[in-house]
């Protein structure tokens, strides 16, 4: 099947969906993604669509017979911008040469749009792994900015890969910031690339935004104050995520300014109330954080809506002496 066939097909699949969204919207990416395969199957036959797809494949959906495959991209949010997959691509199908992104707004007026993937992929972000991000808006592709096709940077071994994604970085840094790496170089012994910014210069409110994006994603920082390493995926975060330093992280969840702010006298465990403070900020994160970031820090993929429930129950594990599923969004059970 040639391009232009393949495209006629996702318009039709995206105008359908479109209609579907806005009837009644897609509440999950799970939802999104399966609707999408039977569109997919609709258009271009039952016989060319894979319904078990091995775990972590990628693109999502093979179109058996065309050469091409469907990335899906699903968000709550007003935006088309979203994490994609790993630069690794290690669980490519091989038989796809062209991959096309179908991704589905459902914040403001529901839509759903497809693009080319290549053409797509605007930025690349380091965590634990690099990352690309798509967006369907994108003016230029990432690999425009780089100076290198697609196919030939997927195909490359990933120190060349890094070489390519160093030089873009550099060329992002503004006066005043200072990008982190580990080079090839061994006088340069930095591990991770940011643009950085120190957690105790920010104002107020982005603070409490990222404070609240922090505890949701680790829920392990409930555990007792002597257990080693419980703040260390904050930090990580922070710093990978948005270019964010703190070098003391307990201080974002224990000390009195940030768990008794009105100075009284009412104790209890100050991790507790400050997380009690912050529980409206972390059900705007839940609806509104990349479905990604959950699979990269729970293994999971979780739905927005059940991810203050599953936050409660991974708290309720690494709690000692309380429980937060009997204190904590008591009035926000879902």
């Amino acid at each position: 099947m040639q391009a232009n066939s393949v495209e006629r097909n996702l318009d039709k699949i995206v105008e359908l969906l479109t209609s579907e969204a806005r009837s009644r919207s897609f509440t999950d990416a799970k939802e999104f993604e399966q609707r999408v395969r039977e569109a997919a199957a609709e258009f271009f036959g039952k016989n060319a669509i894979d319904y078990d797809p091995a775990a972590q494949a990628f693109p999502d959906i093979e179109i058996k017979g065309t050469g091409a495959g469907i990335e899906v991209k699903f968000t709550t949010a007003d935006s088309w911008r979203s994490v994609a997959n790993s630069v690794l691509e290690t669980n490519r199908i091989q038989n796809v040469k062209k991959v096309y992104v179908v991704f589905g707004k459902m914040g403001g007026v529901p839509e759903v749009r497809w693009g080319e993937y290549e053409k797509c992929v605007m930025h690349v972000r380091t965590s634990h792994v690099p990352r690309f991000e798509v967006d369907i808006e994108a003016e230029e592709s990432l690999f425009t900015q780089m100076g290198v096709t697609y196919d030939k940077f997927r195909t490359s071994e990933m120190h060349e890969k890094m070489e390519y994604i160093r030089k873009y970085a550099r060329g992002r840094l503004r006066p005043g910031e200072r990008l982190w790496w580990l080079e090839d170089s061994p006088n340069e012994v930095h591990s991770l690339p940011i643009q950085a910014r120190l957690y105790t210069k920010l104002p107020l409110d982005e603070k409490t935004k990222l404070r609240a994006e922090a505890v949701l994603l680790c829920p392990q920082i409930v555990a007792s104050g002597r257990s080693r390493n419980k703040y260390d995926d904050v930090v990580l975060y922070l710093l990978t995520y948005h270019g964010v330093l703190c070098h003391q992280a307990r201080d974002l969840f224990s000390a009195g300014s940030v768990a008794n702010p009105d100075n009284d006298d009412e104790g209890g465990l100050y991790i507790e109330r400050a997380i009690k403070l912050i529980e409206g900020e972390m059900i705007a994160a839940a609806y509104r954080m990349d479905d990604a970031l959950f699979q990269e820090y729970w293994g999971k993929s979780v739905p927005p809506n059940r991810r203050i429930k599953e936050w409660l129950a991974r708290a309720d594990l690494a709690a000692q002496g309380w429980t937060p599923s009997q204190s904590l969004f008591l009035s926000q059970r879902i």
